[in-house]
Order: C-alpha cells, then structure tokens, then sequence
C-alpha cells in the first residue's frame, strides 16, 4: 500500500527571492561633492578684510558655481559676501570721512618718540647709525647741535597732493627745489655757511605716501663721506639780535636778485636775460639801500653801515650800465666792479661791526656765468 503524497503541488521547491550574504560592497561609496575654491577664498578675504572688493566678487562666483555644479562650500561663500560687503563699506566709510589720514597722524604722532626719524623738528641736531645721509633711514638719535652730528634740520613741510605716488624722481625733485628754497629763512647769514655744507632731505616713500605720509624734512649734512658737523648753522629771529637781523633781512634782498641768474650762462647766449638779471640786481639794490637806511644803526656800527651804502649805490650804477650795454666786454667789467663793490671791504667792516661772519664767500669769475649767486654753496 501506498501511501499517497500531501495534497499541494508537486515539484522543484519554488525560488525566492535572492539575499546577498554579509560582506565586502562590490563597489567604492559614493564620493562626496567638493568644496568649491572660490567660496573658501571668499571667506578668508571676508575674515581678514583684505581688499573687500575681491571678496565679495569671490562669494558671488562661489553661489553661482556652487548652484551649476552641486558643489560644497555655500556656507563658505555667504559669509565670505556678508563679510567683504561689510569692510567695503567700512573702507568706503573710512575713505570719505578722512578717517584714513587720522589713521597716518595717530600712528605718525605715536611713531614721533625719540628715536625714529618721523620724531625730527626744526633745529634739531642728530646722528643715524652709519653716519649716512645717503639711503632709506628710520632710526636717528637726537644730539646737541654743539657736539658731533650728521645732520640738522632747518625745516618740514608736507608735499601736496592726495593721489598715488607720484615716483621716486618727482618727489625727490619737488623736495630739492622747496629745501633750497627754505634754507634762508633758517640760516640768513648765508657767510657763516661752511663750503662743505649742502642740503639733505627725508621724504615718504612709495609705502609710507599709501598711508598718507606727505612729510618732508630738509636738513644740513657734510659732503665729505663720514665727516660730521659741529656746532649749530642756525642764524635767524632766534639767534640774532634786532640789528643783525635787520641787516641779513636787507642783504638777503638782494641775495634773491643776485640768485636768479639767466639758465644760459654767458652773455653772449643770451644778452637779453643777462641784461634783465642785472636789471633785477639794480631794482634789489634799490631796495637794500631803502631798507639799511631806514634802521637806527647802534652807534658802534653807524659809520660802517654808512659807507656800506655809498658802495651799495655805486655797484647800483654799475648794475644799472650792465643792464642796457650792448657790448658783452663792457657787460663782464661792470659786473666785475659791481661785485667787487657789494662784497669789498665796507661789507666786511659792517659785518664785524655788527658781529657777524666776515669772510666774504667766494664767487665765479665774472664772465663765467654773468655772476654765481652769493654765498658759500649749500
């Protein structure tokens, strides 16, 4: 006897469905979007500030990418818009109210502590650690002008202009004319200028000119290379009593005149503009004379001063027949007596008289130039 099979379907077990078994993926994960370049970028120049403009252009490339290629990083790039919107409009604020220029006077005044160059004033005396004029320098050490020193300081001015740097040439040429120019109004007795004397000057480099540095320090220094001065060249309402100021204010009148000499140098070039210097020359002689006669001269220099006018007016009439000859010989022997007359010896008498140098300084020989200008060169 059989026995007959369960009721239900016969046949091969039925198949379900597949179930992998626990191991090793066939294949890497999937990698994560990178982080966008741009939006890091704009972050960093948010947080420092720096150029605030780029920043904020950065963080809006950084969206635009992010949104086109599904990359990481908008976190990133908002902040960094956020950020470098905020400092451009600091800068902008900053740039408006002059707070930039404040800036520069706060850390210029703070910087003007013994010791640094931003510190010299007018009459001071200093040294720098080479002894060098020459070159950038930043540390100078502030001495008595009656001892050794390297340089001293006869004035400081600013330089206009609120642009960019105009460059190296143009700012060392506005500081040599405006120097030379201001060395009279500190040392009037251009007599008592030693020959080995010139002029130096401090001014803002392309650095300090971005902060708002405009200063210019014009000083005296020694043209012999590791020679010091000794001893102050200062000879102003300062230093000079009444008397001897009213003679250098008289003198240096015609001190101008007797500068401004034509750029072609011999007559023969150009007699016209020789003819007009020494036009200009008799008009500030004209002058001097008004001004020493109008001052009450201490008894001790009265008879000096006195003769010094009558040579004063004869040089006048030399000056005055320089100015219409045609004839270069004639224009070359009128300035020779001319000159001989403004620095003979009633010049010297009334200096010493006065207590003041009397060395006369030593000029071209007529006829090289239609006369240097009067003093010892600076």
């Amino acid at each position: 006897m059989s026995i007959p099979p369960p009721p239900g379907p016969q046949g091969p077990y039925p198949q379900g469905p597949y179930v992998p078994q626990w191991g090793h993926p066939l294949g890497p994960y999937p990698r994560p979007a990178p982080v966008n370049g741009f939006a890091v970028a704009a972050f960093v120049l948010g947080v420092l500030c720096f150029v605030p403009a780029v920043g904020l252009v950065l963080g809006l490339i950084a969206l635009a990418g992010i949104r086109k290629r599904g990359e990481r990083g908008k976190g990133f790039a908002v902040a960094g818009c956020v950020l470098s919107s905020v400092g451009l409009a600091l800068w902008v604020l900053t740039l408006s109210t002059g707070a930039a220029a404040d800036f520069w006077d706060g850390f210029r005044d703070a910087a003007r502590g013994e010791g640094t160059a931003y510190s010299l004033e007018k009459g001071q005396c200093f040294t720098t650690p080479g002894g060098s004029l020459e070159g950038v320098t930043y540390d100078v050490d502030v001495v008595p002008c009656q001892g050794p020193h390297d340089g001293e300081v006869f004035a400081v001015f600013d330089m206009p202009g609120s642009g960019s740097y105009p460059g190296d040439h143009a700012v060392t040429t506005a500081a040599d004319a405006r120097c030379y120019g201001l060395v009279g109004g500190y040392a009037m007795d251009t007599w008592a200028l030693p020959a080995d004397v010139d002029v130096y000057y401090l001014t803002p480099t392309a650095r300090s000119w971005r902060s708002g540095d405009r200063e210019v320090t014009c000083l005296f220094g020694s043209t012999d290379e590791g020679a010091s001065l000794t001893g102050s060249l200062r000879s102003d309402g300062t230093t000079l009593d009444a008397h001897q100021l009213a003679y250098l204010e008289a003198a240096r009148v015609l001190d101008g005149a007797l500068q401004s000499t034509p750029e072609n140098e011999y007559f023969e070039d150009d007699p016209v503009a020789q003819q007009a210097w020494a036009g200009r020359v008799e008009n500030a002689l004209t002058e001097e004379i008004g001004m020493l006669g109008a001052h009450t001269w201490p008894s001790a220099s009265e008879r000096q001063v006195t003769e010094l006018v009558a040579d004063l007016e004869a040089a006048r009439e030399e000056f005055g027949a320089a100015e219409v000859t045609p004839d270069a010989d004639a224009f070359y022997e009128h300035l020779y007596q001319g000159y001989a007359l403004i620095d003979g010896d009633t010049t010297v008498t009334a200096r010493e008289s006065l207590g003041l140098d009397s060395t006369p300084p030593e000029y071209g020989e007529p006829g090289d130039g239609g006369g240097e200008s009067p003093g010892k060169e600076v």
